[in-house]
């Protein structure tokens, strides 16, 4: 069922976003060479906690998943596309890790992720995360009244595949509000003119995750959790929550 939320609780999950945010930013830099990433997940707890809020992550148990996922945020290095859990693999120069974070307070929830090179980055890894970011505001940029999740899907394949990237199969973003995950789906490929109308109020999180080599191949990695590559190229993630108004999408994971 997607739920449309009021003027309130859109004002509720902005101070979740603000929240997420804020984390994103101080674990991003954070992560230099020579930094584990247990260390990271727990300068995240840290600060959610001190914000007087709580992670979205942390205990998540959905039907498909082995266990409950254990830490606060995912950290996916390199290859990992999305859902890595921080252990202590060490961050060397030149990875490439996507970031995601979501937290609650109050009860509404706000998801957002970018991903970041540690130390110095070839071109090609800073063409693929730049890539994302723009495909993930292309997608933005389509959630207006009137026009369908379709609309939303494309703008972001489009972006894509123009630069020559690969879309993993079956990922994409989501509603978001009182729980972490919502109606309706917001896939990273579709056609335009299609799905879901997007009206006034509708909350949702967009999330372009694109795989270097071009494929849309992915795998789940032996922890039932870590989603990766199928032919180990590199991957970057970016997502931020939404509010679709009348005045046009107000991203809500903003500082």
């Amino acid at each position: 069922m997607v739920i449309l939320r009021t003027a309130a609780e859109i004002a509720a999950m902005r101070e979740s976003g603000r929240i997420v945010a804020r984390t994103l930013s101080a674990v991003s830099a954070a992560a230099r060479p020579g930094v584990r990433l247990d260390e990271l997940n727990l300068l995240a707890a840290d600060l959610i906690a001190a914000e007087g809020a709580k992670p979205s992550f942390l205990g998540y148990h959905p039907r498909w998943a082995p266990m409950p996922y254990p830490a606060v945020v995912c950290l996916s290095v390199n290859d990992h596309i999305v859902h890595g859990i921080p252990g202590r693999h060490v961050l060397a120069e030149g990875d490439l890790l996507s970031v995601d974070c979501g937290a609650h307070l109050d009860g509404y929830h706000a998801d957002a992720a970018v991903t970041v090179g540690v130390g110095a980055i070839d071109e090609h890894a800073r063409a693929l995360k730049e890539t994302a970011e723009r495909a993930l505001a292309a997608g933005i940029a389509a959630a207006v009244p009137g026009n369908r999740i379709g609309d939303i899907s494309h703008a972001v394949e489009t972006a894509a595949r123009a630069a020559g990237y690969g879309l993993p199969e079956g990922m994409g973003g989501h509603g978001i509000g009182t729980r972490m995950h919502e109606d309706p789906s917001v896939p990273n490929t579709g056609r335009p003119g299609r799905g879901l109308v997007l009206r006034e109020g509708l909350v949702i999180a967009i999330e372009p995750m694109l795989v270097e080599s071009g494929s849309d191949d992915s795998v789940t990695a032996a922890d039932g959790w870590t989603i990766r590559t199928a032919d180990g190229s590199r991957a970057a993630h970016a997502e931020h929550t939404i509010a679709v108004t009348t005045d046009g999408p107000v991203v809500l994971t903003t500082a």
